[in-house]
């Protein structure tokens, strides 16, 4: 089967065949008739197999009768990144060449004006992120009433980053007579009752199992420790035992402060490597895929914003320097090589904490993945060490602990990286004196505890008697008839006729003294 015989107009077709292909991959010879029938499709496929033109070719045929009206495009593309919305409309671009067709991309990282004057000229095609699409909408700039196409791309992904609702919410602002294109790698119980809620009566294309791997694509496990040298060190073995086949390759990291540490330690190590992930700004992104399309870049250390969709034809190998936590998104990675049938190679770095993940991935694929060189088991015993319960602070090291195989960490150089530790070797002398010094520390905790509980009982009594005294000054309550003591004469004078004796001495006066103060 030819491109030809899949109905599509002849000026696709010379674009098509400028494009030096010619014969259509099977979600694109299952999906291109029924879409140009204007019939609802779900398509599912793996990645890397073509899915992007089996929608722009048809929408391409069909946009060719028509005109577009400002602010009410007549198609609507969603995109989760702004990479992938970037790349179809380069795929527009090049399908379109022989079309006069007015293509709007509403992404983030771009000023609001410029996109502005796009949906003023009215656009055929719109490629929309869908927070940028609401910006749009609410600031009265954008109406969707015009829709004749919608297509929902890598929706697997959308479920992942949130974009459900925003989906929803854009679906009833368009027609309902839309014709839906919903296209996903995989298919989780969520993305199919949006499937049933938007598409009417859809025709579903699938090609190979939801959620499967491609068969030409050699897949390993690298044991490594759980330490971040350790996997530094694991990941640049690897990429140097690999030199020869390697053509280019992309790293993926789980987190984008992982992606930042490991750029500049490939950076250290003299390795010819990029880094993109969400927090840079869009034009540097794109740089930096550029860079790495054109060959100018042999590493791409990328968080999984490179990992869905993004079309770069020839990559060799991909390294997961961390075991995703997700699946699905393992397919994903793994699928930016081998694509358009050719052979690639991916090796994931695993610990003994990855093991669950793993396993989720395994019973994803339905094949358990090969250890490159010896499963977990065979990782040095010290890590172990890892799920120990950590010590109290000041606590002396429990006796009976096995240090005959930890490593001494005190100040070394591994692989080039200094790191400052500390000895794990404690002799029994030291332990003693630890002991001591803890018994020694208990002791004047206790003495302290002592002085502290008698300080505060003479505190207390203080102030029990001034309390008292305080009392007995108070005026007399409300209804309280006893006589009281006038408290207008001096003190002094008070005290010597209530007491009769010299101040000074109060009761405690003696006799001859007393009879000499009479007188």
């Amino acid at each position: 089967m030819t491109f030809a015989d899949l109905g599509l107009s002849p000026k696709v077709l010379s674009a098509v065949t400028d494009a030096g292909y010619t014969q259509p991959t099977p979600i694109q010879a299952g999906a291109i008739p029924h879409a140009l029938l204007g019939k609802d499709i779900l398509g599912i496929a793996q990645t890397g197999t073509g899915k992007t033109a089996s929608f722009v070719l048809p929408m391409l045929t069909r946009l060719e009768k028509g005109r577009a009206r400002a602010r009410m495009p007549r198609t609507l593309i969603l995109e989760p990144t702004r990479e992938l919305a970037a790349q179809v409309e380069e795929n527009f671009i090049r399908y379109g060449k022989n079309h006069k067709l007015n293509i709007a991309l509403l992404i983030g990282g771009v000023s609001f004006d410029e996109q502005d004057k796009k949906l003023e000229r009215g656009a055929d095609v719109l490629i929309a992120t869908p927070g940028r699409l609401l910006d749009h909408r609410e600031r009265g700039k954008l109406l969707l009433n015009g829709v004749e196409i919608l297509v929902i791309d890598e929706a697997d992904r959308m479920l992942d980053m949130g974009f459900i609702p925003d989906i929803e919410r854009i679906c009833e602002m368009i027609p309902f007579t839309r014709q839906t294109l919903f296209f996903s790698a995989t298919m989780p119980p969520e993305i199919t009752k949006l499937t049933e809620k938007f598409l009417h009566a859809p025709v579903r294309v699938e090609v190979s199992k939801a959620a499967s791997a491609a068969t030409n694509i050699i897949q390993r496990l690298v044991k490594s420790g759980s330490k971040p040298w350790d996997k530094r060190e694991t990941l640049r073995n690897l990429m140097k035992a690999e030199d020869a086949e390697l053509k280019n390759a992309i790293i993926f990291c789980n987190r984008k402060v992982e992606v930042s540490e490991l750029f500049r330690s490939l950076l250290k190590y003299d390795f010819d490597a990029g880094a993109l992930h969400g927090d840079m700004d869009q034009r540097a992104r794109m740089q930096m895929l550029a860079n790495f399309r054109d060959g100018k870049l042999r590493y791409l250390v990328a968080s999984d914003v490179a990992a869905r969709g993004l079309d770069i034809p020839d990559v060799s190998h991909v390294f997961n320097y961390d075991v995703p936590i997700h699946a699905e998104d393992y397919v994903h990675r793994i699928g930016r090589t081998g694509r358009a049938g050719r052979s690639g190679k991916s090796f994931t770095i695993a610990t003994k904490t990855d093991t669950k993940y793993i396993d989720a991935i395994e019973r994803l694929i339905g094949n358990k993945i090969e250890w490159h060189d010896g499963d977990l088991s065979t990782v040095v015993a010290s890590e172990g060490e890892d799920d120990a319960p950590r010590r109290g602070k000041g606590a002396p090291r429990r006796a009976g602990r096995k240090d005959d195989d930890r490593k001494d960490r005190g100040e070394r150089k591994r692989g080039g990286e200094h790191r400052a530790g500390r000895s794990e070797d404690v002799a029994p002398v030291v332990v003693a004196q630890q002991h001591e010094q803890l018994d020694v520390a208990e002791t004047a905790v206790a003495e302290n505890g002592e002085r502290r509980a008698r300080k505060d009982a003479i505190r207390s009594d203080n102030t029990e008697r001034k309390s008292s005294d305080r009392n007995e000054q108070r005026a007399p309550e409300r209804g309280d008839t006893r006589p009281q003591r006038d408290n207008s004469r001096p003190a002094r004078q008070r005290h010597q006729e209530d007491n009769d004796s010299t101040v000074g001495f109060g009761d405690d006066m003696p006799a001859f003294m007393r009879i000499v103060a009479k007188v």
